[in-house]
């Protein structure tokens, strides 16, 4: 993980990928993935989504990763909260509060141990936003510590040689790569992103359902 380059990216407040509202495919999706009232859900890259706001609402406890240390502040002050900071390891702090937890940090470095029982991941910013010789290793760092959970995945379709990453392009056929030993794939949903993408760039925006086998 570069982290340099996203420590820029939010100091600078280019954060394009930030999006203004909740996810409508989460909201629309959620439910499939069938977590119950109080369950643990994982939003590795994190950043500051609305996302988690609208999943505390719902019951859920959040525990999410990031390696901006300015987005997760970020994060809890539009929440409104304020956190406890720990250092919990080396190269790792916890930002903590009422059924949120976030590790600020390479996600590369945060353990089983330290992530604890999670019993769901949702993941709209995260694989899309690493480049394709980083992601078999994430796909396998995130099963081994999740104890491999039932996912929703939100991933992009474009033509990868218009415009650099991130987010980069994901295809079924990469899904299937990373995934395919371990869950029963689904795709849920695929939608045309409105405008494209970074100068018109047609897109699809897809959700898939991970079920462990």
């Amino acid at each position: 993980m570069d982290a340099q380059f996203w420590d820029m990216k939010w100091q600078k407040n280019q954060i394009g990928f930030h999006l203004s509202a909740v996810n409508p495919l989460l909201v629309k999706y959620f439910p499939v993935l069938g977590p119950k009232e109080g369950a643990r859900i994982f939003v590795p890259l994190c950043g500051k989504t609305l996302d988690i706001h609208w999943l505390l609402q719902r019951g859920m406890k959040v525990v999410g990763v990031e390696l901006s240390q300015i987005a997760v502040e970020q994060l809890f002050s539009e929440l409104g909260i304020t956190p406890q900071i720990s250092q919990v390891a080396s190269n790792m702090l916890c930002f903590k509060a009422e059924n949120l937890n976030i590790f600020v940090g390479d996600i590369f470095a945060l353990s089983r141990a330290l992530l604890g029982c999670v019993q769901a991941i949702y993941d709209r910013a995260a694989l899309v936003a690493l480049p394709p010789a980083m992601r078999i290793t994430y796909a396998e760092h995130l099963i081994d510590i999740s104890g491999k959970v039932g996912q929703l995945l939100v991933t992009l379709g474009y033509d990868q040689s218009c415009i650099a990453g991130p987010p980069f392009s994901v295809t079924q056929q990469d899904i299937q790569r990373y995934y395919g030993a371990d869950y029963a794939i689904m795709c849920l949903d695929n939608t045309s992103v409105a405008g494209g993408l970074k100068g018109g760039v047609p897109a699809t925006e897809s959700v898939w359902l991970l079920k462990p086998e």
